[in-house]
Order: structure tokens, then C-alpha cells, then sequence
């Protein structure tokens, strides 16, 4: 007897569904077929020893088990309930009359017990897509996949709740999930707040700055002046994510597996903070099978590369395209996947190897050149991509221990600014697409948009020959300085704008290090 039922399989960020056929015939041997992978052979065990430890009959003749679209690789371990239910459906030890309505996804261990998966969420959305009644997924993905409205998911935890519910004995209730209240209500819930920095109140302002545009940062300073404490806390100063945002950022975090079990949607902007030893792949992304790397994973969120010049050169310079492009293309020679990454890419390094070049109290050790030669591990192409570069000085010991000290403005508050800079941006930018805040404009939107009076442009001029800054910093201060006008609530941009966000470009200076 030959019997249909759907699963799914991910790519990319979007799901496909796979027609599972199972035939029993006469002969011998178990044949899976259909670009499958290892774990997907190695299912045969999985499930003959699940069958068999909850009292069904593994057949011991001929089994065919076709995955379709046979063209495209079929890989991991969650075709074993699928393919377990097929045999059982072939062998008719359950009905197979309502299989055609749902799609089924599931791991197995050998006692029945069902395991978590990947991508439960973009297979959701593709279920309900293609008009199915119900998607099967095991209870640790249920509250993922249940964010999908109109598509009733169940939960299973053992194969024989799924089994009692296609054989009628005892029918499994779908998981209700309240998507929107459950979003809203833990938007706003972080552990760290900016009232509790004490001074640094320029570097503050640099953040509320590059939050309001989203400007990328790189933040230099001497170690223990607070330069990682403060990045940490950006995400608590921008803009909150809307729901397709939200949706987005979940997908990729269910493809690669990162989502906690019984999770919803991601409800705050990532960060993601790797360390300086990872390799091109896991930052941009790839592997045999696909997966997103750390600026995927840092989509609608903050990149923070501590210690910016340790990483190593070909890992940093992997990411300038992504940077433009705001997304990353996995090609090899039987697919291409393409992921989001539009990040806000936040750096932090020491000015020189000993860390204490410009300090106002203590000595550099290095000798002469080595700033510099510090300075040039990182691209010019690189910082070209980098609006803002700010200088961070060590809190004086009287600041840090005085009680007296003012108290630090709160996130909440530097938020409520960022989020007016930005509808400003939204209302700006409507009519062009792809394009939602200052930093992604182009250089032909630039003339258009950050137009400066004469005064401005005597300013700049002069500003570029005394400062000897690099033609480089000319777009750069430009956009950073439409931001600060927006913050301001101004339309035009104004001298004073200008003169801050010349300050911001302190590696453009040809002094600098020397």
C-alpha cells in the first residue's frame, strides 16, 4: 500500500514543502530516495526502534520512502516523524484519511519521544500559505509556530499522541498564542539602563546620535574606560521593532536554531557580540548546509566587534559588501540563499597595542610607528563604512565615587528622541525604497537631502584643511549631521550641527597616531 503525507524543509529563510511517499512492497531493505543526507538516511534506525518500543510492526519486506521535489537536497533529522507515520499509514496501523490535511515535522528518539527542530516558524508561514489545515511539530517549536494565525498547530511530545489523534482515540487541541500582547508587553524589558553610567555623557550623545540614524560607531579609548559596557546598552536607546520586523528577525533566528524552546517572537533588537577568533563563515554565513552567520543574525539589531583590530583582516573585509547591500549571498554549485543583514555595526579598539595612547594620566609604551601600524589592520574601506569615530576617556575616580553625581538620563528618555529622529527619516524617505534612516542614503540623495548654507560650507572647508580630514569625511559628516538636526527637530541643517559631527571623525584626521 503506497501513502502521501507533507513535510517541509527549510532554505534560506523560507520553507518548501516536501511530498513524503512511503510504499511497501515485496522484497527487501528500507531505500530512502530523493537528495537526502546522511540524517535522513540514518532515520531508518530512528524509527524502527520508536515502532517497535511502543508496540507497533516495523515491516520486514521492501519499504520505499520517495522525498519530492526529488531535485533539491533534503537534510537533518526531522523527517523522522513523517517518515515513521508513513510506515505505519502503509502498513495500516493508522488512518491515513486526514494525512492530505496536514504537514508533519519531527525528530525521534528511540523511546517515541519527539525532539525540537529548526525553522519551525518559516514553515509555519509557508503551511498556511499553501492552504493546509494543521502543522504537527514537537511542543518545544508549538508557541514558535503558533505565532502563525488562521493555521491550527499542535504540539506533540511522543509519537503515539499523534498516532491516537489520526486514529480518532484522543484528539490533541491546538496551541493558542496571543502574538501581539505577548510583544508589546516585553518590548521595553531590559536589564541594563544608561542611568546607570556615570559621566561619559559625550558618549552618550554619540550613541543617541548613531541610534537616531543608524549610523554605524567605533568607539576608541584606553581598557576600563567602558567602551563594551556602553555599546551593551544601545539596543535600550533604539527604536522598538515592528511586527514585520519582529517576523523577520524570528525567521532567522528559527533557521539557525537559536530561539529558546517555548519561544514567541523575538521581541527586542539583537545584539550579538562575537568573539575576535571567529572565522569568515560563521560571521557571514555558509557551511555545506547553509546557515546565517552573526550578521544575519544581528538583522534589525547591533554587530559589536570588540577589539576591532584583532580580528583577523579577511574576516573583517568580508563584510563590506553586506554592509552596502544589506544582505548576504550564499552561493555554491547547486544553490544560492540569500539573508538578510542590515545591522547597526558597532566597534570597539584600543588606540595602540598597549592601550594607553592619549591617556590623560598614564604613558604609551609603544614606540614610534606602532599606532599607526595598530591603525591600519583595519581597511580604509572598512572605516570609510563607519559615520562615527569617538574617543572615550577614562571616568575620573571623584566622578565614580562621589555620591553627589548627577543622575544619568535614563534609556527611556534618549529613546523617546530616537524614535521622533526616526519618524522624521520615515516621513523623509517614504517614497524611496529600502531606504529608512539617514546612514543609508546614497551620495546622489545626499546633495539633495543634506543641502548647508554658505556659512556651512565655509565651515566645512575649513574644518577639512585645519583637521586635514580625508575627502572621505565629507559624505560621512553630511549624514551624521542631518541626523543631529533631526534630533534637534530642525529641517535644515545648521552650523552647529555641522561643527558637532566633525568632532565624530577622529581617525580621518592625517595626525592621527602620528
Amino acid at each position: 500500500m503506497m501513502v502521501k503525507l507533507f513535510a517541509s524543509a527549510v532554505y534560506g529563510v523560507d520553507a518548501i514543502t516536501i511530498t513524503t511517499e512511503v510504499d511497501v512492497l515485496d522484497g527487501l531493505k528500507f531505500f530512502v530516495v530523493g537528495l537526502p543526507d546522511n540524517a535522513v538516511k540514518e532515520s531508518q534506525h530512528r524509527v524502527e526502534s520508536a515502532l517497535k518500543n511502543n508496540g507497533y510492526r516495523f515491516p520486514r519486506i521492501k519499504v520505499i520512502v520517495n522525498l519530492s521535489p526529488a531535485d533539491i537536497k533534503k537534510s537533518g533529522s526531522a523527517f523522522d516523524l513523517p517518515i515513521a507515520i508513513g510506515i505505519l499509514g502503509a502498513t495500516e496501523q493508522v488512518k491515513t484519511d486526514d494525512l492530505h490535511k496536514y504537514i508533519i515535522m519531527g525528530e525521534l528518539s528511540l523511546d517515541g519521544s519527539i525532539l525540537p527542530i529548526k525553522g519551525a516558524l518559516p514553515i509555519a508561514i509557508q503551511t498556511r500559505k499553501e492552504g493546509f489545515e494543521g502543522l504537527f511539530v514537537p511542543i518545544q517549536n508549538a508557541r514558535e509556530a503558533g505565532m502563525v494565525n488562521k493555521l491550527n498547530v499542535y504540539g506533540i511530545s511522543h509519537i503515539n499522541e499523534l498516532i491516537d489523534h489520526l486514529n480518532g482515540f484522543k484528539k490533541i487541541d491546538p496551541v493558542e498564542v496571543n502574538t501581539r500582547d505577548e510583544f508589546f508587553h516585553s518590548q521595553y524589558d531590559f536589564e541594563i539602563d544608561f542611568c546607570d553610567v556615570k559621566g561619559q555623557e559625550n558618549i552618550k550623545r554619540a550613541l543617541e546620535i548613531s541610534a537616531a540614524g543608524g549610523h554605524n560607531l567605533i568607539l576608541i579609548g584606553p581598557p576600563g574606560a567602558g567602551k563594551t559596557m556602553l555599546a551593551k546598552r544601545l539596543p535600550s536607546i533604539l527604536p522598538p521593532l515592528s511586527l514585520s520586523e519582529a517576523l523577520e528577525t524570528t525567521k532567522i533566528h528559527s533557521v539557525a536554531g537559536k530561539l529558546p524552546e517555548n519561544a514567541t517572537l523575538v521581541s527586542k533588537r539583537p545584539f550579538r557580540s562575537p568573539h575576535h577568533t571567529i572565522s569568515d563563515v560563521a560571521l557571514v554565513g555558509g557551511g555545506g548546509n547553509p546557515q546565517p552567520g552573526e550578521i544575519s543574525l544581528a538583522h534589525n539589531g547591533v554587530l559589536f566587534l570588540d577589539e576591532l583590530p584583532e580580528f583577523k583582516r579577511t574576516v573583517l573585509e568580508v563584510m563590506r559588501q553586506p554592509m552596502e547591500e544589506r544582505r548576504v549571498t550564499i552561493s555554491r554549485a547547486k544553490m544560492s540563499i540569500d539573508y538578510p543583514a542590515s545591522f547597526m555595526l558597532v566597534a570597539s579598539m584600543n588606540p595602540c597595542p598597549c592601550g594607553y595612547f592619549n591617556h590623560p594620566e598614564k604613558e604609551c609604551s609603544c614606540p614610534p610607528g606602532t599606532v599607526q601600524k595598530y591603525l591600519n589592520k583595519i581597511s580604509g574601506p572598512l572605516l570609510d563604512r563607519i559615520d562615527l569615530h569617538v574617543e572615550v576617556t577614562p571616568v575620573s575616580f571623584a566622578e565614580l565615587s562621589s555620591g553627589t553625581t548627577r543622575q544619568s538620563e535614563k534609556s527611556e528618555d534618549i529613546r523617546t528622541r530616537v524614535i521622533k529622529a526616526r519618524e522624521i527619516q520615515a516621513e523623509r524617505y517614504k517614497e524611496q525604497e529600502g531606504v529608512y534612516a539617514n546612514a543609508q542614503i546614497s551620495s546622489k540623495q545626499l546633495q539633495e537631502i543634506c543641502v548647508i548654507n554658505q556659512a556651512g560650507q565655509n565651515l566645512l572647508k575649513t574644518a577639512m584643511e585645519r583637521l586635514n580630514l580625508s575627502a572621505r569625511a565629507y559624505d560621512r559628516i553630511l549624514k551624521v549631521s542631518r541626523t543631529i538636526a533631526d534630533l534637534a527637530g530642525s529641517a535644515d541643517i545648521k552650523t552647529e550641527h555641522l561643527a558637532e559631527a566633525i568632532q565624530y571623525r577622529s581617525l580621518d584626521r592625517d595626525n592621527w597616531g602620528s
